[in-house]
């Protein structure tokens, strides 16, 4: 029988996103919106759920992802399990594209590429890609500035020069042009490194005219943190555009505690001109293996190695031993490798999750053979370890970072909100029971108390299962609305 509804969703807790605390309600979805929320909906649909016990919110909305090749190759699965219904893609100054595919593939690009055949010489290429594929999740995109270097350089150990510098603005304004929404760097990476605070400057001018947005993974994270952020808020000021601070922290023992430092000053700069942070809730970090970090870090996981992908999720000490030989050889002997560094306290990333302008978002590496747990966790382990069962934050102040605010930082119209009219991005969950179940050990188990998840109106995931259904969209920049930071 075909009803006025799709689907009536009937006496459940609704968190609308905005940080309000939940009340009992109905709520009805017709052609991908939502069309009605009252006390009670007797109106008939095509399916009716009893919400009787569960929370129902906005989709989760992962700010910083690696998810560039993944929402062409896979199911999401690892972002739908966990309530997850849009993405942003390219951070880090990596993105596939703009960049022809006939240069090679250096980290820490090799992260999301797996060789030249997965990259894009324009950058609407790429989104036309993930529009033809049928994306199963919502996806933005960032253009990566290491990506613009490789497409414009011969050598990435220098500064680039003013025709290099011009030619990544062009590159950038075209991709802007095409679709994208801002621009992201990796300052602390080998492709990136060697850029000057200026030659951001002089790439980035575009932004403002496409009310972009720049997100940066600082140059350092560790001693001299506090000078990078710095840099990135230059850079914001100059541009004329709000400054992201991505997976926000302070690494190495000795900086323990600092984020009683940063966490000011970002306040402080977020007074002056729009700023605003992202945080993962785990004490480790993950990334390319680095000889560097093999003497400063005591605990490293290998999460992928090219020649030894037997090695997979071991500890790198262990690895040495069993090869007779220093941390750093072992380290030369994986690569190209990817590891896990367990290089923060604990301290500061509750710190930084009660920092009322953070975000959420995972920074998870989706084809890490054992990726860090982040990738399938993050989301539920806010909501069950952090807000239930430590009580950092109360539910529907934890639920307003993963979804109201993130939307109008990114300018999502009409999402990271349930009300009548806005898109039928919804998670509805259990939450007495939602908890990450992955970790170290089995990085990639889905979470537990999901019970289903819809994008656009459309069933995505049902008690931890994908149901294969591709109700995403590329959100372009033309599609957004000014980036809200007040």
């Amino acid at each position: 029988m075909s009803g006025r509804f799709d689907l009536v969703v009937h006496d459940v807790t609704l968190h609308d996103g905005t940080g309000a605390e939940g009340r009992t309600a109905s709520l009805a979805v017709a052609n991908g919106r939502i069309a009605r929320i009252d006390d009670t909906i007797t109106a008939p649909a095509e399916r009716e759920i009893d919400g009787t016990g569960l929370a129902l919110s906005p989709g989760f909305i992962d700010v910083h992802t690696h998810d560039d090749r993944a929402i062409l190759a896979t199911d999401m699965a690892a972002k739908l399990t966990q309530g997850v219904t849009c993405v942003v893609v390219g951070n880090c100054g990596i993105s596939l594209a703009p960049l022809p595919g006939s240069g090679g593939v250096v980290p820490p690009l090799d992260l999301i590429a797996r060789g030249p055949g997965d990259l894009f010489a324009r950058y609407a290429d790429y989104l036309s890609a993930v529009a033809d594929a049928g994306p199963v999740v919502n996806m933005v995109g960032l253009v990566g500035h290491s990506t613009l270097r490789l497409a414009t350089m011969d050598r990435l150990d220098r500064a680039a020069m003013g025709p290099e510098a011009r030619a990544m603005r062009d590159l950038l304004d075209r991709a802007l042009d095409d679709g994208a929404i801002g621009l992201s760097t990796g300052l602390y990476y080998e492709p990136a490194n060697a850029a000057s605070t200026v030659e951001i400057l002089q790439v980035a001018e575009p932004l403002a005219r496409f009310n972009g947005v720049y997100t940066t993974h600082l140059r350092d994270e560790a001693d001299g943190v506090l000078d990078a952020m710095e840099e990135a808020f230059e850079i914001g000021r100059g541009a004329d555009v709000p400054v992201v601070l991505s997976h926000h922290k302070v690494t190495d023992a000795r900086n323990r505690g600092r984020t009683a430092e940063t966490l000011p000053v970002i306040a402080a700069r977020a007074a002056e001109q729009p700023v605003t942070l992202d945080v993962y809730p785990y004490n480790a970090s993950s990334t390319v293996l680095e000889a560097k970090r093999a003497t400063e870090v005591d605990r490293i996981i290998i999460t992928w190695s090219k020649p030894r992908p037997d090695l997979a999720g071991r500890e790198l000490s262990d690895i040495a031993a069993e090869m007779a030989c220093s941390r750093v050889e072992a380290v030369a002997r994986l690569q190209p490798a990817g590891a896990v560094y367990f290089s923060m306290a604990e301290e500061d990333v509750r710190r930084v999750l009660q920092f009322p302008m953070t975000m959420v978002g995972s920074d998870g590496l989706p084809h890490d053979v054992r990726p860090h747990p982040r990738l399938w966790g993050t989301f539920p382990r806010v909501l069950g370890h952090y807000v239930r069962d430590v009580g950092l934050f109360g539910l529907p102040e934890a639920l307003r970072r993963m979804t109201s605010l993130p939307a109008a930082r990114f300018g999502l119209t009409g999402r990271g909100v349930l009300r009548e009219g806005a898109f039928a991005d919804m998670v509805l969950f259990d939450a007495t029971r939602i908890a990450d179940m992955a970790d170290f050990a089995e990085p990639t188990r889905a979470a537990a108390g999901i019970r289903a998840v819809w994008v656009n109106g459309v069933e995505a995931c049902r008690d931890g299962v994908t149901t294969g259904a591709r109700g995403g969209r590329v959100l372009r920049n033309a599609d957004l609305t000014a980036k809200a930071f007040s």
